[in-house]
Protein backbone atom coordinates (compact mmCIF):
# COMPACT_ATOMS: atom_id res chain seq x y z
CA UNK A 1 0.00 0.00 0.00
CA UNK A 2 2.67 2.37 1.05
CA UNK A 3 4.62 1.50 -2.53
CA UNK A 4 1.43 2.07 -4.29
CA UNK A 5 1.31 5.24 -2.43
CA UNK A 6 4.78 6.25 -3.64
CA UNK A 7 3.94 5.68 -7.37
CA UNK A 8 1.05 7.70 -7.22
CA UNK A 9 2.61 10.71 -5.38
CA UNK A 10 5.98 10.49 -7.89
CA UNK A 11 3.36 10.07 -10.83
CA UNK A 12 1.26 13.12 -9.89
CA UNK A 13 4.84 15.47 -9.27
CA UNK A 14 5.82 14.02 -12.29
CA UNK A 15 2.46 15.70 -14.17
CA UNK A 16 2.57 18.80 -12.56
CA UNK A 17 6.46 19.62 -13.60
CA UNK A 18 5.38 18.80 -17.22
CA UNK A 19 2.33 21.19 -16.94
CA UNK A 20 4.47 23.94 -14.97
CA UNK A 21 7.18 23.13 -18.03
CA UNK A 22 4.78 23.17 -21.41
CA UNK A 23 3.03 26.21 -19.78
CA UNK A 24 6.05 28.21 -19.04
CA UNK A 25 7.19 27.53 -22.71
CA UNK A 26 4.00 28.27 -24.37
CA UNK A 27 3.55 31.47 -22.21
CA UNK A 28 6.59 32.82 -23.33
CA UNK A 29 5.65 31.41 -27.04
CA UNK A 30 2.55 33.25 -26.54
CA UNK A 31 3.72 36.82 -25.39
CA UNK A 32 6.31 36.74 -28.60
CA UNK A 33 3.19 36.08 -31.11
CA UNK A 34 1.66 38.57 -29.61
CA UNK A 35 4.40 40.98 -30.24
CA UNK A 36 4.65 39.64 -34.09
CA UNK A 37 0.91 40.02 -34.71
CA UNK A 38 0.84 43.96 -32.62
CA UNK A 39 3.94 44.61 -34.79
CA UNK A 40 2.35 44.11 -38.22
CA UNK A 41 -1.03 45.83 -36.55
CA UNK A 42 0.63 48.32 -35.80
CA UNK A 43 2.95 48.94 -38.99
CA UNK A 44 -0.37 48.90 -40.76
CA UNK A 45 -2.10 51.24 -38.68
CA UNK A 46 1.06 53.92 -38.89
CA UNK A 47 0.71 53.34 -43.09
CA UNK A 48 -3.00 53.74 -42.84
CA UNK A 49 -2.41 57.31 -40.57
CA UNK A 50 -0.29 58.90 -43.90
CA UNK A 51 -2.25 61.29 -45.43
CA UNK A 52 -1.81 62.57 -48.90
CA UNK A 53 -3.48 66.25 -49.70
CA UNK A 54 -4.72 66.93 -53.18
CA UNK A 55 -4.11 71.15 -53.47
CA UNK A 56 -7.52 72.29 -55.71
CA UNK A 57 -7.21 75.10 -58.36
CA UNK A 58 -8.91 78.73 -56.96
CA UNK A 59 -12.04 79.58 -58.13
CA UNK A 60 -13.44 75.93 -58.62
CA UNK A 61 -16.88 75.45 -59.47
CA UNK A 62 -18.70 73.29 -56.78
CA UNK A 63 -19.59 70.79 -60.23
CA UNK A 64 -16.10 70.25 -60.58
CA UNK A 65 -14.93 70.11 -57.29
CA UNK A 66 -17.43 67.32 -56.88
CA UNK A 67 -16.75 65.19 -60.14
CA UNK A 68 -13.00 65.44 -58.67
CA UNK A 69 -14.52 63.70 -55.67
CA UNK A 70 -15.83 61.37 -57.07
CA UNK A 71 -12.78 60.69 -59.18
CA UNK A 72 -10.72 60.23 -56.22
CA UNK A 73 -13.48 58.04 -54.32
CA UNK A 74 -13.61 55.53 -56.78
CA UNK A 75 -9.67 54.77 -56.56
CA UNK A 76 -9.13 51.02 -55.21
CA UNK A 77 -6.28 52.90 -52.87
CA UNK A 78 -8.68 54.76 -50.42
CA UNK A 79 -9.49 53.77 -47.44
CA UNK A 80 -11.43 57.80 -46.27
CA UNK A 81 -11.40 61.06 -47.60
CA UNK A 82 -12.50 64.27 -46.70
CA UNK A 83 -13.15 67.24 -49.11
CA UNK A 84 -11.54 70.49 -47.07
CA UNK A 85 -12.96 74.08 -47.74
CA UNK A 86 -11.36 77.25 -47.33
CA UNK A 87 -12.94 77.62 -44.48
CA UNK A 88 -12.74 74.24 -42.70
CA UNK A 89 -8.68 75.07 -43.92
CA UNK A 90 -8.59 78.26 -41.99
CA UNK A 91 -10.08 76.64 -39.06
CA UNK A 92 -7.08 73.91 -38.97
CA UNK A 93 -4.58 76.32 -39.59
CA UNK A 94 -5.73 78.45 -36.05
CA UNK A 95 -6.34 75.04 -34.62
CA UNK A 96 -2.65 74.17 -34.93
CA UNK A 97 -1.31 77.49 -33.10
CA UNK A 98 -0.59 79.99 -35.78
CA UNK A 99 -1.55 83.43 -35.87
CA UNK A 100 -4.30 85.33 -38.30
CA UNK A 101 -3.78 86.75 -40.95
CA UNK A 102 -7.09 88.91 -40.50
CA UNK A 103 -5.96 92.98 -40.54
CA UNK A 104 -3.47 92.38 -43.22
CA UNK A 105 -5.08 89.99 -45.55
CA UNK A 106 -9.00 90.20 -47.18
CA UNK A 107 -9.08 86.75 -48.37
CA UNK A 108 -7.97 83.59 -47.22
CA UNK A 109 -5.27 82.50 -49.04
CA UNK A 110 -5.68 78.65 -48.39
CA UNK A 111 -6.73 76.52 -50.71
CA UNK A 112 -9.54 73.85 -50.90
CA UNK A 113 -7.95 70.30 -50.97
CA UNK A 114 -9.06 67.01 -50.79
CA UNK A 115 -7.25 64.71 -47.91
CA UNK A 116 -7.33 61.19 -48.36
CA UNK A 117 -5.97 58.01 -46.84
CA UNK A 118 -4.46 55.14 -48.55
CA UNK A 119 -5.05 51.73 -47.35
CA UNK A 120 -2.27 49.74 -46.13
CA UNK A 121 -1.23 47.20 -48.73
CA UNK A 122 -0.92 50.77 -51.26
CA UNK A 123 1.25 52.56 -49.13
CA UNK A 124 4.69 52.27 -50.88
CA UNK A 125 7.26 54.94 -52.63
CA UNK A 126 6.44 53.72 -56.08
CA UNK A 127 2.90 53.50 -55.63
CA UNK A 128 2.62 56.74 -54.30
CA UNK A 129 4.67 58.70 -57.04
CA UNK A 130 2.51 57.28 -59.56
CA UNK A 131 -0.81 58.38 -57.76
CA UNK A 132 0.38 61.38 -57.40
CA UNK A 133 1.66 61.66 -61.04
CA UNK A 134 -2.56 60.25 -62.13
CA UNK A 135 -3.97 63.05 -59.66
CA UNK A 136 -1.72 66.01 -60.80
CA UNK A 137 -2.94 65.72 -64.70
CA UNK A 138 -6.37 66.69 -63.80
CA UNK A 139 -7.00 69.77 -64.68
CA UNK A 140 -8.10 71.30 -60.94
CA UNK A 141 -4.99 70.13 -59.01
CA UNK A 142 -2.40 72.20 -58.15
CA UNK A 143 -0.20 69.99 -56.01
CA UNK A 144 0.05 66.26 -54.24
CA UNK A 145 1.62 66.85 -50.98
CA UNK A 146 2.77 63.65 -48.70
CA UNK A 147 5.77 63.07 -46.22
CA UNK A 148 8.23 61.33 -48.67
CA UNK A 149 10.50 60.78 -45.79
CA UNK A 150 8.63 58.84 -43.77
CA UNK A 151 6.64 57.07 -46.52
CA UNK A 152 10.18 56.18 -47.72
CA UNK A 153 11.24 54.63 -44.58
CA UNK A 154 8.79 53.21 -42.92
CA UNK A 155 7.78 50.17 -44.92
CA UNK A 156 11.79 49.02 -45.14
CA UNK A 157 11.93 49.60 -40.65
CA UNK A 158 8.62 47.71 -40.71
CA UNK A 159 10.02 44.72 -42.90
CA UNK A 160 12.96 44.84 -40.89
CA UNK A 161 11.78 44.51 -37.52
CA UNK A 162 8.92 42.07 -38.79
CA UNK A 163 11.54 40.05 -40.48
CA UNK A 164 13.94 39.99 -36.99
CA UNK A 165 10.62 39.02 -34.72
CA UNK A 166 9.62 35.80 -36.81
CA UNK A 167 13.15 34.72 -37.15
CA UNK A 168 13.46 34.74 -33.11
CA UNK A 169 9.68 33.66 -33.23
CA UNK A 170 10.98 30.30 -35.03
CA UNK A 171 13.71 29.99 -33.07
CA UNK A 172 11.96 30.06 -30.11
CA UNK A 173 9.36 27.47 -31.59
CA UNK A 174 12.33 25.07 -32.28
CA UNK A 175 13.58 25.36 -28.82
CA UNK A 176 10.07 25.26 -27.20
CA UNK A 177 9.16 21.44 -29.16
CA UNK A 178 12.35 20.71 -27.77
CA UNK A 179 12.04 21.65 -24.05
CA UNK A 180 8.81 20.88 -24.37
CA UNK A 181 9.77 16.89 -25.33
CA UNK A 182 12.43 16.50 -23.03
CA UNK A 183 10.30 17.51 -19.85
CA UNK A 184 7.86 14.87 -21.32
CA UNK A 185 10.43 12.62 -21.75
CA UNK A 186 11.35 13.05 -18.08
CA UNK A 187 7.95 12.96 -16.87
CA UNK A 188 7.28 9.86 -18.25
CA UNK A 189 10.83 8.38 -16.48
CA UNK A 190 8.74 8.03 -13.27
CA UNK A 191 6.37 5.86 -14.81
CA UNK A 192 9.09 3.22 -17.12
CA UNK A 193 8.23 0.44 -14.93
CA UNK A 194 4.59 0.93 -14.49
CA UNK A 195 4.46 0.46 -18.13
CA UNK A 196 7.01 -2.59 -18.34
CA UNK A 197 4.75 -4.68 -15.88
CA UNK A 198 1.72 -3.93 -17.67
CA UNK A 199 3.32 -5.43 -20.91
CA UNK A 200 4.87 -8.54 -18.95
CA UNK A 201 1.31 -9.40 -17.65
CA UNK A 202 0.32 -9.29 -21.25
CA UNK A 203 -1.20 -5.49 -22.02
CA UNK A 204 -1.30 -4.57 -25.33
CA UNK A 205 0.47 -1.53 -26.35
CA UNK A 206 -2.54 0.43 -27.36
CA UNK A 207 -4.37 -0.74 -23.53
CA UNK A 208 -0.87 0.58 -22.25
CA UNK A 209 -0.70 3.80 -24.09
CA UNK A 210 -4.42 4.97 -24.43
CA UNK A 211 -4.71 6.10 -20.47
CA UNK A 212 -0.86 8.01 -21.04
CA UNK A 213 -2.11 9.30 -24.58
CA UNK A 214 -5.27 10.88 -23.03
CA UNK A 215 -3.75 12.09 -19.84
CA UNK A 216 -1.34 14.15 -21.74
CA UNK A 217 -4.01 15.14 -24.13
CA UNK A 218 -5.50 16.60 -20.52
CA UNK A 219 -2.04 18.14 -19.39
CA UNK A 220 -1.69 19.68 -22.88
CA UNK A 221 -4.79 21.37 -22.80
CA UNK A 222 -4.14 22.08 -19.29
CA UNK A 223 -0.86 23.91 -20.01
CA UNK A 224 -2.62 25.34 -22.96
CA UNK A 225 -5.19 27.04 -20.99
CA UNK A 226 -3.27 28.37 -18.34
CA UNK A 227 -0.23 29.92 -20.59
CA UNK A 228 -3.90 31.77 -22.62
CA UNK A 229 -5.07 33.58 -19.37
CA UNK A 230 -1.16 34.36 -18.21
CA UNK A 231 -0.91 36.34 -21.79
CA UNK A 232 -4.50 37.93 -21.48
CA UNK A 233 -3.31 39.65 -18.22
CA UNK A 234 -0.17 40.81 -19.51
CA UNK A 235 -2.18 42.28 -22.50
CA UNK A 236 -4.36 43.64 -20.28
CA UNK A 237 -1.54 45.11 -18.23
CA UNK A 238 -0.16 46.07 -21.81
CA UNK A 239 -3.25 48.21 -22.56
CA UNK A 240 -3.79 49.79 -19.18
CA UNK A 241 -0.20 51.20 -19.68
CA UNK A 242 -0.81 51.82 -23.46
CA UNK A 243 -4.59 52.58 -24.44
CA UNK A 244 -3.34 52.85 -27.64
CA UNK A 245 -2.79 49.19 -28.40
CA UNK A 246 -6.72 48.47 -27.86
CA UNK A 247 -7.38 50.55 -31.26
CA UNK A 248 -4.72 48.05 -33.12
CA UNK A 249 -5.81 45.01 -31.33
CA UNK A 250 -6.38 42.54 -33.91
CA UNK A 251 -9.33 39.67 -32.25
CA UNK A 252 -9.36 37.52 -35.52
CA UNK A 253 -5.07 36.74 -35.46
CA UNK A 254 -5.03 36.92 -30.81
CA UNK A 255 -7.54 33.78 -31.42
CA UNK A 256 -5.85 31.92 -33.97
CA UNK A 257 -2.70 32.65 -31.88
CA UNK A 258 -4.38 31.40 -28.94
CA UNK A 259 -5.65 28.23 -31.05
CA UNK A 260 -2.20 27.64 -31.97
CA UNK A 261 -1.14 27.61 -28.54
CA UNK A 262 -3.19 25.24 -27.48
CA UNK A 263 -2.85 23.00 -30.01
CA UNK A 264 1.05 22.98 -29.80
CA UNK A 265 1.06 22.17 -26.26
CA UNK A 266 -1.56 18.95 -26.97
CA UNK A 267 -0.20 18.04 -30.23
CA UNK A 268 3.32 18.13 -28.82
CA UNK A 269 2.47 16.37 -25.20
CA UNK A 270 1.10 13.81 -27.12
CA UNK A 271 3.65 13.03 -29.46
CA UNK A 272 6.21 13.42 -26.27
CA UNK A 273 4.18 10.85 -24.56
CA UNK A 274 3.28 7.98 -27.05
CA UNK A 275 7.10 7.85 -28.27
CA UNK A 276 7.98 7.52 -24.49
CA UNK A 277 5.60 4.49 -24.09
CA UNK A 278 6.79 2.89 -27.43
CA UNK A 279 10.63 3.46 -26.06
CA UNK A 280 10.17 1.84 -23.13
CA UNK A 281 7.76 -1.26 -24.70
CA UNK A 282 10.74 -1.68 -26.64
CA UNK A 283 13.18 -2.27 -23.47
CA UNK A 284 14.08 -4.56 -21.87
CA UNK A 285 13.54 -5.10 -18.38
CA UNK A 286 17.13 -4.66 -17.23
CA UNK A 287 17.68 -1.56 -19.55
CA UNK A 288 15.50 0.29 -17.29
CA UNK A 289 17.72 0.65 -14.69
Amino acid sequence: MAGKTRVVKRGKASYFMSILGVTLVLFLLGVIGWLVINTRTLGQHFKEEVEVNVYLRDPLAPADSTALVQYIASKSYIKEYVFTTKEMAKAKYLADGNESWEGILTENPLPQSIDFKLKSEFLTADTLKNIRLDLEKQTYVTEVKYPELLVGGLDSKIKIVNWVLLGVSLLLLLAAIVLIDNTIRLAMFSNRFTIKTMQMVGATRWFIAKPLDLRAILNGAISGGIAIIAVLLIIRSAKRMLPELEAIQDNTQLGLLFASMMLLGILITLVSTHTSVLKYLKKKLDDLY
